[in-house]
């Protein structure tokens, strides 16, 4: 068995969507999730779609504008947000579209959103892979709090009826979540992995997998034992990256990580 590495476009801000596509193609990734976002070009079916066919590589995933920094994508109905995204997606030959659970202050989103999700995937034929989260704690380590809630119906979407999943590793390190049993619960719905890494900060690290402390590797090595077909992303931070040549050396290492421990096992 294979399983498709790709390659987040946000792991390459602040550079372009454009510039994500050049990196995924020259590292030998296999595919690029979009992260629809304030580069007005990821906001472009169009231009992806030229993007896509002139590096030779394939979206696999469009992530929805549901970040705080992205509020006012698309505008501002949130409903209105994913089912464009499943337009780009379906128009990419994406399967799949990212979605986070709606902010606690979305009251009529959040209310209606496991229904409107399996309405969508129904409607769409896309597959929505609804992502964990974490709450939100203070980022001082002496302080010892569970975090406030910011997500409903909550941010462990294993605990919801969702026909597909995603898990980020770093989201789960803040919420100090086992990746592990994460990923056992939800089982057969775990559809999308966001392979990153974290520390137990309260901050979204979103390291280089295996510079943080949630144990990418086994995760890898697990979903590999369990027979995971769906896409593994790399989704890192590289922002601190002053060189190209510094975040070419991050994307790299994250993508021969993936590799290296996604080995299934010989029968």
């Amino acid at each position: 068995m294979t399983v498709t590495v790709g390659l987040s476009t946000a792991s390459v801000y602040p550079e372009s969507t454009a510039h994500a596509f050049g990196y995924a193609a020259s590292l030998g990734y296999d595919a690029v999730e979009v992260m629809v976002g304030i580069d007005a070009l990821s906001q472009q079916k169009s231009a992806v779609a030229q993007l896509a066919e002139h590096h030779g590589m394939p979206v696999r995933a469009v992530h929805a504008p549901c970040l705080l920094f992205t509020q006012r994508v698309w505008g501002t109905e949130p409903w209105g947000k994913l089912e464009r995204s499943a337009e780009m997606a379906a128009e990419l030959g994406a399967p799949t579209v990212v979605v986070h659970p709606p902010f606690r202050w979305q009251r009529d989103y959040a209310a209606g959103f496991v229904d409107g999700i399996a309405a969508l995937e129904e409607s769409t034929g896309i597959v929505f892979a609804v992502e964990n989260m974490y709450p939100w704690r203070a980022s001082s380590r002496r302080r010892v709090s569970k975090g406030m809630e910011m997500y409903v119906p909550g941010w462990d979407p294993s605990e919801e009826s969702y026909a597909h999943t995603t898990l980020d590793l770093s989201h789960a390190s803040i919420a100090r979540s086992d990746v592990i049993a994460m990923a056992d619960r939800m089982g057969r719905r775990l559809h999308h992995v966001h392979l990153t890494d974290g520390t137990d900060s309260a901050k979204d690290e979103h390291l280089v997998p295996g510079r943080g402390t949630t144990g990418a590797a086994d995760l890898l090595a697990h979903l590999a034992a369990g027979g995971f077909g769906g896409d593994i992303v790399v989704e890192i931070n590289t922002r601190r990256c002053t060189t190209r040549a510094e975040r070419e050396t991050d994307l790299r290492e994250s993508l021969e990580f993936a590799r290296a421990h996604f080995v299934v096992p010989a029968r």
